[in-house]
């Protein structure tokens, strides 16, 4: 459907004033290739995330999702009995998510043995999808053991379809030490049954200071009539519909087809009355910097490796949206022992770091933002000012209160999604 530019190498933000957090560029941008789909991303409310690995190592059920609602552990156990490790792993991702000379990769094969090749073979969620989904049915391999698929609309149809892997907790041992709390509070995969983060992001809102004069705090400043021709909206349906619903005050994670036509409502009025410049894919990015657009929708990597000293990110009182993008394995997977084994290596802070510091997500890893103030400390002056604004960047490592204030897209059953898109995408299509 839509794409999003990756964000890497290393860089960071000078301090925020309140309220907005700024947006430096220490590098150049990305080719218009390194997109990835928005049709499978997001969606988690609050579940019991905490206590997967413990229950793993109990013995205890797992609640989560498949063919029959619940995966127990002694189904993830029949899973896994008698597997073993083969040494290789292929690797499924999107472009821009791992460093051009693949160190990390290289570092991993050091340290364990297992050889990996590793594949941008994810341009779009949906296409992915249509790729894997007759070969997973026909219970045949899809020619990678490992692969990387955003929270939403096509990761609840993989759990719902049994393509999945249960994932055997008591192989992530770094995952149940290392990991934050919100990487094990995913409402889309209760107790990480399936998948663990990869990196995440948010969206909220960039805008120009040298043409918007006030503090930018609420998306209703998205809705304002002197803002008019002169507003970026994103013509994802999930995007658009969560901010659609933040202006209602409505918690997009608890939100009902009632409140999904109120959101669409209040935004074809927004279009109606042309306030909206455009509907963006990604090219928003341009457009705020120009001042083609004066404050617009955006996710925080972009903000943070694209635009310019100008451009504010802000998470808007209202709310904002954060999104996962996950590692997991399709079922029909030929080294799965290996493939986990890759996935608790990468929870581990010095391993999770470089990535950090090549992609500039949100990582799942808090101990990460300790490892890259050491290695600060040990830098030349460049590099050390590079890694200090990285630490510090409440883009990347969000603070408490920023994480108050973001919620996920509503889980969409199989049934829903016709209807949910019937309301949203057709406001960026002018019907």
């Amino acid at each position: 459907m839509t794409g999003r530019y990756r964000a890497s190498r290393t860089r960071a933000d000078a301090a925020p004033p309140p309220g907005a957090l700024d947006a430096a560029v220490l590098r150049g941008g990305m080719d218009a290739a390194l997109r990835r789909g928005l049709t499978s991303r997001r969606a988690f409310l609050g579940a019991v995330g905490a206590v997967a690995g413990a229950a793993a190592l109990s013995g205890c059920s797992i609640p989560g999702r498949g063919g029959n609602g619940i995966v127990t552990q002694a189904e993830i156990d029949e899973y896994w009995r008698g597997r073993t490790g083969k040494g290789h792993i292929n690797w499924a991702n999107w472009p821009g998510y791992m460093e051009d000379d693949r160190s990390t990769l290289k570092a991993f094969t050091r340290e364990t043995g297992i050889s990996v090749t590793y594949k941008e073979a994810i341009q779009e969620a949906a296409d992915w999808f249509g790729k894997i989904q007759a070969p997973l049915a026909a219970n045949q391999s899809i020619g990678f053991d490992l692969m990387v698929v955003t929270n939403g609309i096509q990761f609840t149809e993989l759990v719902e379809l049994g393509y999945l892997a249960p994932l055997d907790h008591k192989r992530l041992p770094n995952f149940a030490r290392y990991a934050s709390e919100k990487a094990k509070r995913r409402a889309y995969d209760p107790n990480n049954v399936f998948s663990v983060p990869y990196m995440s992001g948010m969206t909220g809102i960039a805008y120009n200071t040298k043409y918007v004069k006030e503090p930018i705090t609420s998306v209703q400043q998205l809705f304002d009539p002197k803002y008019k021709g002169r507003v970026g909206m994103m013509s994802d349906s999930q995007e658009l519909g969560n901010f659609g619903m933040f202006a209602l005050g409505i918690d997009p994670e608890k939100s009902t087809e009632d409140d999904w036509k109120r959101a669409g409502d209040v935004l074809r009025s927004q279009r109606d009355k042309g306030i909206v410049r455009k509907y963006y894919e990604q090219g928003y990015i341009d457009a705020v910097t120009k001042g083609d657009v004066w404050l617009t929708m955006a996710w925080s990597g972009d903000v943070y490796t694209l635009s310019s000293p100008d451009v504010k990110f802000v998470i808007p009182k209202e709310g904002g949206t954060i999104w996962s993008d996950c590692m997991m394995l399709p079922k029909t997977a030929a080294n799965p022992v290996d493939a986990i084994r890759l996935m608790d290596w990468l929870y581990l802070p010095q391993n999770n770091a470089p990535l950090t510091e090549f992609i500039n997500y949100v990582t799942p890893v808090p101990g990460v933002q300790d490892v890259i103030r050491q290695e600060a400390a040990k830098a030349d002056a460049k590099d050390r000012a590079d890694l200090e604004r990285l630490a510090t960047s409440p883009l990347v490592f969000p603070s408490a209160q920023e994480y108050a204030k973001l919620r996920t897209y509503r889980p969409l059953s199989n049934a829903e999604v016709p209807r949910y898109q019937k309301v949203f995408q057709t406001i960026s299509q002018g019907a």
